[in-house]
């Protein structure tokens, strides 16, 4: 690869004049590379680069490297712990919803907005007159934090030099081993890892890449997981589990201890296709363990605890929801509005689950002490609940416009 085509790529392409820039820095490819990009091409003194890291569950291992490497690019780093936020105001309302888009668990499509409100409102507080992130021109989180940014600073300029230098992967490889900037990238395309799911390689994998078996953290394949059923218990209180085998434990704990336990037993793997906020499909891996555990098991508890029209309404909710974060419109009036639908529906959504895990499947094997409509006293064909004759009058009712229907003639198959 012709390294001097790319700097003169580099180089040739115009860039806006800016004096001091908070930089959204994960420590990853992009973000340490963007790190080299602002003095040599956009002139910044590096005492006026402001690498802000935010933890939203990412792990220890990956907040530690994030520092070293921050040092070793002679950076002054600014850290920010969110992760009690994430889990407790973000996750919470992402469970409730039953957050699915298309089958992808909404994870870093949220954090990266919280990321970027973070980043925006200490850039401004610092006297930035712009902010920088690393994302391509062809996947979702350009969007996400664009809309963040000009949320929380409009005035602000936004860089976002593999984007608007049109760097592929290889090339950015390139320009940090023309200019030492150090990368211990795993996987091509990295990866993005919460508490809630990790995405791997997003918008790398090509149509039959086969994945092989070291690219998981929490998931073993389940033909390598136990030949024995694990159970576990599941208490959830007004929607959000509480309680993991009897042990009352806040979110971000329950969910980190889930991910290990039904990990280890083949749960939450996730091979999709994607359609992008852009409209173009990608094959995207995922693994979410404690995700698939928490969400089969909410969405049971509320067919169990709501009503067939609440049920029927929350579904349209849900989904809108999950379009709207996935989109990048968390802080759009809407999502509030749709939280305040769903945090209402949940009063009722109470319950324990008993639960078998074995080689990716989730079978539930007990359910009990919930707040719910079940009533087998009355429902139950074993039960004389209430007299059966009383229904012939109601499906009389029922059967009316089927009645004239016939009359009018015209039916077919």
């Amino acid at each position: 690869m012709d390294v001097q085509a790319i700097i003169d790529k580099v180089m040739g392409t115009p860039v806006p004049e800016v004096k001091k820039v908070g930089l959204a820095y994960s420590g990853g490819l992009d973000s340490s590379l963007s790190i080299e990009l602002l003095q040599r091409r956009y002139g910044v003194a590096k005492k006026e680069i402001i690498p802000i890291t935010i933890d939203v569950g990412q792990g220890d291992e990956e907040v530690a490297t994030s520092r070293a490497k921050a040092k070793q690019l002679g950076v002054k780093q600014i850290f920010i712990d969110k992760k009690a936020e994430f889990t407790e105001n973000w996750l919470s309302r992402a469970i409730r919803a039953n957050s699915d888009y298309e089958g992808y668990p909404v994870s870093t499509s949220m954090t990266r907005q919280l990321v970027g409100r973070e980043v925006a409102l200490k850039a401004r507080e610092l006297g930035c007159d712009a902010v920088m992130e690393g994302s391509t021109g062809k996947g979702n989180d350009q969007y996400r934090l664009h809309n963040t940014f000009k949320i929380f600073a409009p005035e602000l300029k936004i860089l976002v030099p593999v984007r608007d230098f049109d760097l592929t992967r290889a090339e950015e490889r390139a320009l940090c081993e023309a200019w030492g900037v150090p990368v211990d990238e795993q996987i091509e395309g990295g990866d993005d890892k919460t508490l809630w799911c990790r995405s791997i390689a997003s918008g790398a994998i090509s149509l039959d890449q086969v994945l092989p078996d070291d690219i998981w953290m929490w998931l073993v394949p389940p033909e390598k997981a136990p030949d024995k059923v694990e159970t576990i218990r599941l208490e959830f209180t007004e929607g959000v589990p509480t309680h993991l085998d009897g042990k009352r434990m806040r979110l971000g704990k329950l969910v980190g201890a889930l991910n290990v336990i039904a990990g280890r037993n083949g749960v939450g793997r996730i091979d999709m296709f994607e359609d992008g906020i852009m409209d173009l499909k990608s094959r995207e891996i995922y693994e979410a363990p404690a995700a698939h555990v928490i969400l089969r098991l909410h969405h049971d508890l509320e067919q169990w605890c709501l009503t067939k029209d609440e049920l029927e309404f929350k579904r349209i909710v849900d989904a809108k929801w999950a379009y709207l974060v996935y989109h990048g419109m968390w802080y759009h009036p809407l999502r509030k509005e749709l939280d305040a639908f769903i945090a209402a529906s949940q009063k009722f959504v109470n319950g324990t689950y008993q639960v078998g895990l074995y080689k990716g499947n989730i079978e539930i094997l007990k359910r009990e002490k919930a707040t719910g409509l079940f009533s087998p006293e009355i429902r139950s064909i074993k039960a004389k609940g209430f007299s059966q004759q009383a229904a012939k009058d109601a499906a009389t009712i029922r059967g009316l416009p089927f009645e004239i229907l016939a009359r009018r003639g015209g039916i077919e198959d």
